[in-house]
């Protein structure tokens, strides 16, 4: 397995752009793409150079050109269509929120162990430059013992608004679509919650329009988390050491953050060495799904099953605290 083939399943704006970084990872290469839109398929194929244009998801998963599937569909079907590739026995890049609550996403890492097949959430920002190097600061104890995570996300929803925003059969909601960065910020480095608090403002059909947590846990650590339709917020996180404090700004979920450490040393710009010209981002992971295929691995070191599972198991808590329930529940 030299190169991945690979396929993308759903053709909208995020597929888009990983179609795009796909051209930038040398031992891979886009085959397929299917919509059960043709004219879709077919536009998008001859977009990005992909070979073969499906207008069936089943036709996809089929073909025996393809090593691995991006699923770029909204994700209240990712359950479904991960399943589907998966007992097809293709291995697996699925968009986050990886599906719409843990017992989901239990199903698909069974299935996935049941079928000897790669299963990975397409966490983006795991693999980010930034986030590795915030990562290390923080595991190296540049900034002390945490104690203290503030992260946010927020944007003005425009007219008319896109419906998998606030449909409930879609997964809609502050929460899964955008919050689910700052909550992601809160349990990679501070790892299982022991207590969560939570409020939101809700959207007529019922699910979240803004929402805010607090996670507690029992090493004195507190995490502040914050997503919103309704305003543009800074998008920055903030991560409060006993000995000082480290800021990521400019979109801190985002390929093109900045990060500054603060501490007894004083303000220091963080380096971060990213080619300003090179992609959204999406390519690292996509390099990294490469890697874990050629060593035969069935799952991801860096975010693994149980990161995933963690994720959604903090989300699912937090939206029972606020009352929020789709008909899977």
């Amino acid at each position: 397995m030299q190169k991945i083939r690979w396929g993308i399943l759903g053709c909208g704006k995020i597929a888009r752009k990983f179609a795009s970084d796909l051209k930038l990872v040398k031992d891979a290469s886009l085959v397929a793409v299917a919509s059960r839109d043709d004219q879709r398929a077919k536009e998008f194929s001859k977009t990005y150079n992909a070979e073969i244009a499906f207008n069936s998801y089943e036709a996809l998963v089929s073909s025996d050109k393809i090593d691995a599937i991006y699923i770029a569909t909204p994700h209240g079907l990712h359950r479904e269509h991960a399943l589907l590739c998966l007992n097809h026995k293709k291995a697996v890049l699925c968009e986050k929120a990886l599906a719409l609550n843990s017992r989901q996403v239990k199903e698909m890492i069974e299935a996935a162990r049941v079928n000897k097949v790669f299963l990975m959430e397409a966490f983006w920002t795991k693999f980010l430059p930034q986030y590795q190097k915030v990562s290390e600061l923080v595991n190296r104890g540049a900034i002390g013992k945490l104690k203290l995570i503030q992260a946010d996300f927020g944007f003005r929803a425009e007219q008319p608004t896109p419906q998998r925003l606030y449909d409930p059969k879609l997964g809609g909601g502050a929460l899964l679509d955008i919050g689910i960065y700052p909550v992601f910020m809160a349990v990679s480095l501070l790892g299982r919650p022991d207590a969560v608090e939570a409020v939101m403002s809700p959207y007529p059909s019922g699910v979240d329009e803004q929402i805010s947590a607090v996670l507690s846990f029992n090493s004195g650590a507190l995490a502040i988390t914050s997503a919103t339709f309704a305003a543009y917020t800074p998008v920055e996180a903030t991560i409060v050491g006993t000995d000082g404090y480290i800021r990521m700004t400019n979109r801190f979920h985002n390929v093109v953050g900045n990060v500054k450490l603060v501490n007894s040393k004083g303000t220091q710009p963080v380096p971060v060495t990213v080619n300003k010209e090179e992609g959204f981002g999406y390519q690292f992971e996509a390099r990294h799904v490469g890697e874990c295929l050629r060593k035969n691995l069935l799952e991801s070191p860096i975010m693994s099953h149980a990161d995933s599972l963690l994720l959604m198991e903090t989300m699912d808590r937090i939206r029972a605290k606020c009352g929020i329930k789709y008909d899977v529940d």
